[in-house]
């Protein structure tokens, strides 16, 4: 039945992850019909530029805006209700696969906010901690930097950077054919300057390994407080596929048994969830509700098998796997609104500590009425961009190539523009 479909597709499953601890299984076809379905327009009048608009007309596009927006929010509306008396008690069922025992949707007090303002976040108890990355793409060198902030109430500040620089030549010998032609060889299977290649030990995705590692080992490790605060999910896709680095998945798993089934008292909020369905349940929660949904386990076995197209050998995925049955049940998913102004917020805690991590966030999150996210891991990321601002980086970088008597000609051309 129709109500059936709507509880079944309630059970929220990951497809699709963002880069904050999820993967993706790529680019899928898609149809005219669906297109023309999803955006109320065939595909061949969107390629016609005839139904296009002046660049200089744009103004007569926006009573057309306005009555979509608040169409679509009006749609969105009348379908709270529906989710509040359907889903909701659907979400109750401890039965359910990946069901943690405290499943279901709460309601946080205000006392309970305040005692947690009062207790454990103006004391320093928790400490949040965030990461930034800047990369500096030149052919003769590649300079990646990497920091991290972890932050408290109390105004204690601590910062870590790495820097890893990347040369095609490392060393000349009296053979300059013999280096011209290994260093072509090398540079065949790089994509061109400043454009993401996976098979870079220093591409977008080995940065995040080692960013998403970092944060996690300043949580687990040096973070003194009782509490750890971390942005994105505690056990990401970067640290299990590692960027194709069997290292980082082993000291990634290491790392996420020590962080998960050792410190325990963590909350994890990311900022660009991927799950919209989620997201419309989250729509549904009043100011100070939560709801505790499922565990990791379903979405680390899914994502495994996943991998299992080639991203990991056979004892490395042995280990994932047993990293995912030991810690999958440990780890739940949940979903919080701190004010009637603010999105909902995915976030992440360990099945034991899953209520007080829930009015941790939310306590941290009323402080921003109209965002309603965390304000620790807010300033953790201020601190990161002024202390490893990327136009500071990339100006030393710079001024290094102009005292090597070279400022433009390694320049990219994006960097050259006024």
């Amino acid at each position: 039945s129709r109500e059936q479909r709507f509880e079944a597709k309630a059970m929220i499953s990951d497809d699709t992850v963002s880069s904050r601890g999820t993967v993706s299984a790529g680019p899928t076809l898609v149809g005219a019909g669906e297109f023309e379905t999803a955006t109320g327009e065939p595909i061949e009048r969107v390629l016609d530029l005839a139904t296009w608009q002046p660049g200089e007309n744009l103004g007569a596009l926006y009573a057309r805006l306005e009555r979509l927006v608040a169409e679509a929010v009006g749609q969105e509306d009348r379908i709270l209700d529906a989710i509040r008396t359907k889903v909701f008690p659907h979400l109750q069922r401890t039965n359910r696969p990946n069901a943690p025992p405290n499943v279901g949707v709460h309601q946080a007090r205000v006392e309970q906010i305040e005692r947690v303002h009062r207790g454990l976040l103006f004391r320093g108890a928790v400490e949040a901690c965030d990461g930034t990355s800047s990369l500096h793409d030149t052919l003769p060198l590649t300079i990646a930097q990497i920091g991290v902030a972890l932050v408290s109430y109390q105004g204690d500040t601590n910062s870590w950077v790495q820097r890893m620089y990347r040369r095609d030549l490392c060393v000349g010998s009296e053979d300059v054919a013999g280096d011209a032609l290994h260093m072509l060889e090398r540079r065949v299977h790089r994509d061109g300057l400043e454009m993401e290649n996976t098979r870079d030990t220093l591409s977008s995705l080995g940065r995040r390994a080692i960013m998403a590692y970092a944060e996690r080992a300043v949580l687990a490790h040096r973070s003194k407080a009782l509490w750890r605060m971390g942005h994105g999910n505690p056990t990401p896709v970067e640290l299990l596929s590692g960027s194709g680095m069997v290292e980082i998945i082993d000291a990634g798993i290491e790392l996420m048994r020590t962080l998960v089934l050792e410190q325990r008292r963590f909350v994890f909020v990311p900022s660009a969830p991927s799950e919209r369905m989620l997201l419309t349940i989250g729509n549904a929660l009043r100011p100070l509700e939560y709801a505790i949904v499922e565990t990791q386990e379903q979405w680390l076995l899914d994502l495994i098998d996943y991998g299992q197209n080639g991203q990991w050998g056979g004892a490395v995925l042995a280990r994932v796997r047993d990293f995912a049955h030991d810690t999958g049940p440990m780890v739940v998913k949940g979903i919080y609104r701190a004010s009637a102004a603010a999105p909902p917020q995915v976030f992440y805690a360990h099945v034991e500590h899953a209520h007080e991590a829930a009015l941790i966030a939310m306590a941290d999150s009323v402080f921003q009425e109209h965002r309603g996210f965390p304000m620790l891991i807010d300033l953790a990321d201020a601190v990161c961009r002024a202390t490893f601002d990327t136009a500071s980086f990339n100006t030393s970088s710079a001024l290094a190539y102009a005292d090597a008597g070279q400022p433009f000609r390694y320049l990219a051309e994006r960097r050259s523009r006024a």
